[in-house]
């Protein structure tokens, strides 16, 4: 599966995968995408201090690293879903840290080289898990109730199957009431999917070039 580095608006990379004609992320900005809706509408709204997070899928690991970078007082337990995970070819290329010191590209690096399927202590207050699997198969029982979802997958008509009242029951099932889960899709559809199982679902300003966005909250 060929994928291709792109630079999008704000100055950071995305990949392009041709087979799918779709992004990683937005074309008028990856980080400020992330930023947006994962951090500033995910991880900055729980008010926990220890928190689990479940990111479907690591992709570029920027998600998993902004949310490392302001994570402030809280401690964070992160597991993260990936049916195809990048080469050291391609994640190596990536400039998010490029504008930070040493230290955090480092971290970014062994964000990428931590090994799949056991916790990893990156830094203190993060511990990640990485898994190497298909959401529509994985067992989420194995992990703790979450506090915070990022609905990271690619879009609806790209990746369906990922988009379903099964697959929005399973995470339901397995989020502690109160959870927050955030995506940058903003489809009729997939909110009322999200409602049917579970979620008190808002409609918000979407990130530079994206009209609205969903976050829910578990009831």
């Amino acid at each position: 599966m060929k994928r291709f580095l792109k630079l999008t608006e704000d100055g950071s990379h995305t990949l392009y995968l041709p087979e799918m004609d779709e992004h990683f992320h937005s074309i008028h900005g990856a980080i400020q995408e992330s930023m947006h809706v994962f951090i500033a509408n995910g991880l900055n709204r729980c008010t926990k201090t220890e928190i689990n997070i479940l990111e479907i899928g690591f992709g570029t690991g920027l998600n998993t690293l902004l949310s490392l970078l302001n994570r402030q007082e809280k401690t964070i337990h992160y597991y993260s879903l990936e049916k195809y995970p990048l080469t050291e070819a391609e994640y190596s290329q990536l400039n998010y840290a490029q504008n930070y010191d040493t230290e955090t590209q480092s971290l970014f690096l062994n964000l990428h080289h931590s090994e799949w399927g056991k916790p990893v202590q990156i830094a203190p207050g993060f511990e990640l898990t990485k898994l190497q699997a298909d959401l529509c198969s994985v067992d989420l029982a194995q992990f703790p109730f979450f506090d915070l979802v990022y609905f990271d997958a690619f879009a609806p008509d790209k990746q369906p199957e990922l988009w379903t009242d099964a697959i929005f029951s399973k995470i339901s099932a397995q989020c502690q009431p109160g959870a927050i889960l955030t995506t940058y899709c903003a489809k009729g559809v997939i909110r009322r999917s999200l409602q049917q199982n579970g979620f008190l679902m808002h409609r918000l300003p979407g990130p530079p070039g994206k009209r609205q966005m969903l976050m829910g909250e578990k009831a």
